[in-house]
Order: structure tokens, then C-alpha cells, then sequence
């Protein structure tokens, strides 16, 4: 049986939060050592985390959470098409013309100008089809991936498919899917044996947070949301050689505002606020797309508990949660005996189902896309407290 269609799993213009895996094919490698050559492509991770943070500067989505290993990556994304209907037209354009400026005669620059994006403004048909676009995983999983693909095939003087035709998405239907899934992103490495702790663990949202929370700043990597002046950019190409426009172009794509900022700035805040649940929270902060959590404890709480599930390497172990951690699972309906397996072994949960959370949670999504079940769900059973 082929894969849901992308209409059966979430809708661009609804809140969903799915986490997406994107693999490469032929063997190809995203970063680490590729034991058939012996090349190190460990510096391409840093290329996948800056474009993702770029991108969450532009896109009506959330970065939940996100892991980056030797050839593939995880993704928990949120979209936020309340968050898009609060931009107004002109930010709705340079945001889509930052990512797509489409064919231009002078490429070397390829900056949006003032005259471009009022012109794309008052193209109201073609806004609304771009408002849609910009709150579309299928379309922010586009806008990452085929950057990458042409720099490595480029690196590797090769052509043909980089990634697999389609990246997974599996929805997240409730906050006990989201608490095991995030945990399983962040320990992806430690699973791997990459890294001994999530502290190790260096290109993970685990990672970001902890040292953000220990005031680590690093230069934004954020799309910078100001249109050049038609005027002065037709005096650049006029004026300026080619070569060092490309020149002052390369060396903007590095720091775009020039601004520094916290190591986990872009990412979404972890824990909910007390804000009411249709207030979209829209970031003032030209980083993300908004300022709202997505988990009912705090970082502190999440950190204790990551570190001790990954603590429990061996099969079997993990059976005397902390105590002052139980709270936690137990709230969300978790057997506290099986939260180490759940997390762990997700992939034998959730790994060939359409979805993932608790067996209420999978039962609802069954439902609302005319399914009798959701495959998983009786071995999933196992995990909770009925």
C-alpha cells in the first residue's frame, strides 16, 4: 500500500504538528563519515540547521524540535496559517520573495526590491495562493530540501535525486505523542551512538536548547525582511562589478541582519504559556513565526526527564521513573514502567502508523480521516494507563 495522501495527513490551512523524516537515496551521506570513501560530510549539518532557521524566519511554521544524523533528518513542525492571516500583504511578499525571488535578469543580486514586492501585493489572486504556501509543510520541506540537494550533488559532481521522492509525515494527535516524539528526535544521536549525552548530541533541538538556556549566542541566520529600494539597486548594477556584488551577496547570506541571537532563539519556546488557545502569539522577533509553546512543563522538567531516559540504554531498564518526574507521564496517561520503551523503540510503535499518540489520540485521528484504525494501536495500548 502506498503512502497517505499528504490531504489525509494535515491541511495548510488548519493547526497540525507533524514530524517529518527526510532521507537520502544512493547511498548518498548528509553529513558524517561515509565509510565507503572515508569523507567527512559533517560540516553539511551546520548547512541543514541554518537553512532551517532561515526558514523559520519566513514561514508560518513552528520548529518544534529537529535532529540531523549521517543521512537523514527528523522534523517536528507545527504550521500556523493564524499566524500568516495576521501579516499584511507587503510582509506576505517579501517573506515568499526572499525564498523564491524567481527568475530575475540580474541574478548576481537576486534582493527583492521595494518595486517587486508592491507589485506582488496588489496581485491579490496570486497573495492568496502564496498566504496558503506559507503555511504548508509540503512547501517549507521544498524550500529546505532542494537547496541542499543542489550544494551536495554540486559537491559531489553528480546529478540525479539527492533525497527520496517524498519525506514522511506522520501526525501528532496529542501532547503524550508529542512529549515521546520530541524526546525520540532529541536522542536520535545517543540511539545512534553519536553522542553519550543530549548535551553531546550537536545538532539537535536538545542541543540548541541547552546551550541557549546557558546564553550561547550565534549570528542569525534569519531572512532579512526589508525590501532594497528600486532605485538602489539599479545604482549597484550600474555601478558595481559583478563579481563584487556576488562577493557582498556571499558574505550577507552568512548574517543577513547582522544581528546575533540566543543558540535556540528560532526554535518555538518549549513550554505553553497561559495565553488563551486561539491567540496565535505572532513573534515580533523576525525569527520564528511565533512565540507559543508546545508542552505542558518546562524546559528544566523536559532536560531532567531527556537525560535520564537516555541514561537507560539497556533493553528492559528504565522501569523507576524519578519520582518527582512521574507527575509528568502520569498526567498524560503514561504507564510509567513502559515511558523508557515508548520512547526508545517509537519506531516499533509508531513507525508504520499513520499517526502517533495515545490510543485515544490515535482512535480520534482514525476516525476523522475515515479510517476503522489507526495500525499500532493495540501494541501502543500497551504503553498507557486504560
Amino acid at each position: 500500500m502506498g503512502r497517505a495522501l499528504r490531504a489525509e495527513q494535515f491541511s495548510a490551512g488548519e493547526i497540525s504538528i507533524v514530524h517529518t523524516v527526510q532521507r537520502c537515496v544512493r547511498r548518498a551521506f548528509l553529513a558524517g563519515v561515509d565509510p565507503q570513501t572515508g569523507t567527512d560530510y559533517g560540516y553539511r549539518r551546520e548547512w541543514i540547521r541554518k537553512r532551517l532557521e532561515a526558514l523559520a524566519s519566513v514561514f508560518g511554521i513552528d520548529v518544534l524540535s529537529y535532529a540531523i544524523l549521517s543521512n537523514h533528518l527528523h522534523l517536528i513542525l507545527r504550521n500556523r496559517p493564524d499566524v500568516v492571516s495576521s501579516w499584511s500583504d507587503e510582509e506576505v511578499a517579501i517573506r515568499w520573495l526572499r525564498v523564491f525571488p524567481g527568475r530575475r535578469l540580474d541574478e548576481h543580486l537576486a534582493e527583492p526590491t521595494e518595486n517587486d514586492v508592491q507589485t506582488l501585493a496588489r496581485d491579490s489572486e496570486r497573495l492568496g495562493e502564496i498566504k496558503q504556501r506559507l503555511s504548508d509543510l509540503s512547501w517549507f520541506m521544498r524550500a529546505l530540501s532542494e537547496p541542499i540537494a543542489r550544494m551536495a550533488n554540486k559537491q559531489d559532481e553528480c546529478t540525479g535525486h539527492f533525497w527520496e521522492g517524498r519525506f514522511k509525515a506522520q501526525p501528532i494527535t496529542d501532547e503524550a505523542g508529542l512529549l515521546a516524539c520530541a524526546m525520540y528526535v532529541d536522542l536520535n544521536p545517543v540511539r545512534a551512538a553519536l553522542a553519550e549525552t543530549p548535551e553531546q548530541s550537536l545538532h539537535t533541538s536538545a542541543y540548541d536548547r541547552i546551550k541557549g538556556e546557558s546564553g550561547q549566542l550565534i549570528d542569525s541566520a534569519a531572512f532579512d525582511l526589508v525590501p532594497v529600494p528600486t532605485g538602489e539597486a539599479g545604482k549597484q548594477i550600474r555601478d558595481t562589478p559583478v563579481d563584487e556584488l556576488q562577493e557582498k551577496r556571499k558574505q550577507k547570506r552568512r548574517n543577513p541582519t547582522g544581528k546575533r541571537i540566543r543558540r535556540d532563539a528560532w526554535l518555538a519556546p518549549l513550554t505553553l504559556g497561559e495565553q488563551l488557545a486561539d491567540d496565535p502569539q505572532s513573534s515580533s522577533g523576525g525569527v520564528r513565526a511565533s512565540d507559543k509553546g508546545f508542552l505542558s512543563l518546562n524546559l528544566n522538567d523536559y532536560l531532567t526527564l531527556l537525560n535520564w531516559t537516555a541514561e537507560q540504554k539497556a533493553e528492559g531498564s528504565g522501569h523507576n521513573v524519578p519520582q518527582r518526574l512521574q507527575a509528568i507521564l502520569t498526567r498524560l496517561g503514561i504507564d510509567l514502567s513502559m515511558w523508557r520503551d515508548l520512547v526508545w523503540n517509537f519506531k516499533r510503535y509508531f513507525g508504520k502508523s499513520c499517526c502517533a499518540g495515545s490510543p485515544n489520540g490515535m482512535a480520534s485521528f482514525a476516525k476523522s480521516t475515515g479510517r476503522r484504525w489507526a495500525k499500532g494501536h493495540r501494541t501502543v495500548s500497551e504503553c498507557f494507563v486504560t
